[in-house]
């Protein structure tokens, strides 16, 4: 018997169990569970997973070697990023228009976002012949504005940030009568992308832990919702950025709370204020929630593209990032790489902090004789230890006395820290005294 099919045997097993020790019990049931669990319904995620299979391409899990060595759990990947439009809004946008009626989809479609909401309307609302008017932040990358164009979208820039965006979005919907699609605050869009979790459980019944980005919150409520109803077993972990946790000072607070700002280069998952009509779902299903730095998204980058040949976005990366918090070892982990959105400038900025942070390039600063023959010794004792010079400023006025010392500052690549400091030991014993430049901003 494979692995596969002995899971699927276990977790019959554990249905029986579940079932028989409910046998003869009466349940308490309050008004608000009732009306929590008319909402989000097995039968309403079961639709909608036959029904985004019509867009979505599947994305099986990938085993992760390199992360389940360095986490001591199994690691598998679920890889969003992989999607048409590079992300898994696709499944809400898509499910939630295919609920409306002819006349809904008729009036037209619009919805306000700077990324990859945006991207999945415009398909949808292409896939079923429905006009669609995206309106989006004037900072918005102009790759994503020309992609969103591609799906055949109407795009409006308007405002600095998603807030004012969204206002004129809903200014626009009153004026033309235009159906909105929110991002995230509504349960069909939820039950849409709560989908990944039936393909993860179809595909690994026994998976112990789920890890879920949060940014407004329609993903990990689908997700944990739906994780909880086909086997309440299964942990669902929420990760947000440090600096924009709106979700976890939410539950601290037992209330949707708004923070005063939001500070991370996970502009995916950027949100002031959790869904309102999402947080009861939050509150009941979801086991817990990690935070994670912006430094440690971009090492994750680095560790997704060099060992799984694979770009994924910062929001992408919050649970990629979360396995090195997580307190448990020999668990079945899936980490949701939401999406691979990311525009070449910020891809060749987040690989330069991420080489810097692994100390793989690192910059020196030394005083040294202004006379002929100091660079070239100060050269090859960087050259005898395998170092690679990319940059080279030489300073004549750091002094008023140039027979007594000039800035050498030197940026060089290395093999990791180790090798480092290697080079700086080198440079000790030739005789110089070089300090370590902090350029990572």
């Amino acid at each position: 018997m494979n692995e596969q099919a002995q899971e699927m045997e276990e977790l019959s097993g554990l249905e029986e169990e579940a079932g028989d020790g409910l046998a003869g019990e009466e349940e308490i049931v309050t008004e608000e569970e009732t009306e929590l669990e008319e909402g989000l319904t097995l039968e309403k995620f079961e639709e909608a997973s036959e029904v985004v299979k019509n867009v979505t391409l599947e994305t099986k899990l990938v085993f992760s070697e390199y992360l389940s060595g360095q986490t001591g759990n199994k690691v598998y990947l679920k890889p969003e990023n992989m999607q048409l439009t590079g992300a898994y809004k696709l499944r809400g946008a898509y499910y939630k228009i295919s609920t409306l009626t002819d006349e809904e989809r008729a009036k037209g479609l619009i919805t306000a976002s700077a990324g990859n909401h945006a991207q999945g309307v415009a398909y949808a609302a292409k896939a079923y012949g429905a006009k669609a008017v995206i309106v989006m932040p004037t900072t918005t990358p102009l790759m994503k504005v020309n992609r969103t164009k591609g799906y055949g979208a109407e795009v409006v820039l308007y405002g600095d940030v998603y807030d004012e965006a969204c206002a004129k979005a809903y200014e626009l919907a009153e004026e033309n009568g235009y159906t909105f699609i929110h991002p995230f605050d509504d349960l069909t869009v939820a039950t849409g992308q709560g989908t990944i979790a039936m393909e993860i459980v179809k595909e690994l019944p026994l998976v112990d832990y789920i890890l879920v980005p949060i940014g407004g919150g329609g993903l990990a409520t689908g997700v944990a919702t739906l994780a909880k109803l086909l086997n309440p077993k299964i942990k669902v972990i929420g990760v947000e950025p440090a600096g924009a946790n709106c979700m976890q000072k939410s539950l601290e607070e037992g209330h949707v709370v708004t923070l005063p700002k939001v500070s991370t280069i996970a502009d995916g998952t950027a949100v002031k204020t959790p869904g309102g009509k999402l947080f009861p779902y939050i509150q009941k299903n979801l086991d817990g929630i990690i935070t994670v730095e912006d430094q440690e998204l971009v090492v994750s980058f680095l560790d997704m593209v060099e060992n799984h040949k694979t770009v994924v976005e910062n929001s992408g990366l919050l649970t990629v990032a979360a396995l090195r918090h997580m307190d448990v070892k020999g668990k079945k982990v899936v980490a949701i790489l939401s999406g691979g959105n990311m525009d070449v400038t910020t891809m060749s900025s987040v690989v330069q902090q991420g080489l810097i942070m692994r100390d793989r390039v690192f910059t020196v600063s030394m005083l040294l004789p202004d006379k002929p023959g100091e660079l070239y010794k100060v050269a090859g004792i960087i050259a005898k230890a395998n170092g690679n010079v990319v940059e080279l400023e030489h300073n004549q006025f750091v002094t008023t006395n140039r027979n007594v010392a000039v800035e050498l500052r030197i940026t060089m690549e290395a093999f990791g820290t180790e090798h480092k400091n290697q080079i700086m030991q080198s440079l000790e014993e030739g005789g110089y005294q070089p300090k370590l430049v902090n350029v990572g901003g």
